[in-house]
């Protein structure tokens, strides 16, 4: 079977992840695109989705890669169409927004997809094998990167809905509710949000595993020259780090994996699995902890900031 597959919202990442990743992945065709601003070449391309619904009608998936803010009402469109739907991270800017696309890809029997894109890093799946035989006493968190070389012009992630300095940050708890086998709560958040915008530059989270684990994180979009995207465990029989955002593993300061980035080609491949059995995969759970930080954080007010 070759899934014929139609993406919407033609950015950066879509660009530099999902075109790529679509062609070395086999089982799986891009057809059309749908954008506002932008065009692929060597495919159809449509204003919108209603448009390519239309001019596609042998298309089996959608790929959605726009801002969290209009995602579900796509995401809704493409699945009463009969599409199934692959979901670019965050699935969706409220947690009940993708509970509703979870139902309805069960009602009408399609393949609805949340990706978590840093679960495929290459050295996570070793971590959570190597931490399910230990028991987690402290985790450590780093994340912070340059916002203006990763986001250039995209005004949407300081709106509300965009997520903010999360947008990155939520990769680090999509590996952290992934490589810990236990629930995670969250006890405390610092926001700061900066005075010209609607959504945190910088954020300090607390929180702790079920079986009481402290799990300190820092999520900062103000960083320059080298990228920081670390996650640091110590367990009763040794200590762990995770580091270049999954792809690196040490363990008590030993070298054990160092791999490249194939983290999207990984994730087509399961996009392609779920498919042919008209599964559903979707996972809350980093999701989940952005929302309770915006619940119940404490909102701190910094500079303004112009990017």
């Amino acid at each position: 079977m070759m899934i014929r597959a139609g993406l919407v919202g033609l950015g950066k990442i879509a660009r530099d992840q999902h075109l790529p990743a679509i062609d070395k992945v086999d089982g799986i065709a891009l057809v059309a695109v749908a954008s506002r601003n932008a065009q692929a070449e060597g495919v159809q391309n449509y204003p919108d989705l209603g448009a390519m619904l239309a001019g596609e009608p042998d298309l089996d998936a959608v790929i959605l890669c726009q801002p969290p803010q209009v995602r579900y009402a796509t995401a809704r469109q493409a699945l009463l169409a009969g599409k199934h739907v692959f979901l670019e991270k965050p699935p969706g800017a409220t947690v009940s927004e993708v509970e509703a696309l979870t139902a309805l890809a069960r009602q009408k029997n399609g393949t609805l997809y949340a990706s978590w894109h840093s679960r495929y890093a290459a050295a996570v799946a070793q971590a959570k094998s190597w931490i399910a035989d230990r028991k987690v006493e402290r985790i450590d968190i780093q994340w912070r990167e340059d916002v203006r070389h990763w986001h250039p012009g995209q005004p949407w992630i300081w709106e509300a809905g965009g997520f903010g300095v999360f947008d990155p940050g939520i990769n680090a708890l999509s590996i952290l509710t992934e490589i810990v086998g236990e629930p995670i709560t969250l006890l405390s958040a610092e926001l700061e949000v900066p005075s010209n915008k609607q959504a945190p530059i910088g954020a300090t989270l607390g929180m702790a595993t079920a079986s009481g684990a402290a799990i300190d994180t820092v999520f900062d979009w103000r960083q320059t020259g080298p990228q920081t995207w670390d996650i640091a465990v110590e367990t009763d029989n040794g200590s762990l780090l995770l580091s270049e955002g999954g792809n690196t593993l040490r363990l008590d300061g030993e070298v054990q994996m160092k791999a490249p980035d194939e983290e999207y080609p990984a994730m087509y491949r399961r996009f392609v699995d779920l498919v042919e059995r008209r599964a559903i995969d979707v996972d809350t759970a980093p999701l989940r902890l952005v929302a309770d930080a915006f619940l119940c954080g404490r909102h701190c007010p910094t500079a303004a900031f112009e990017d």
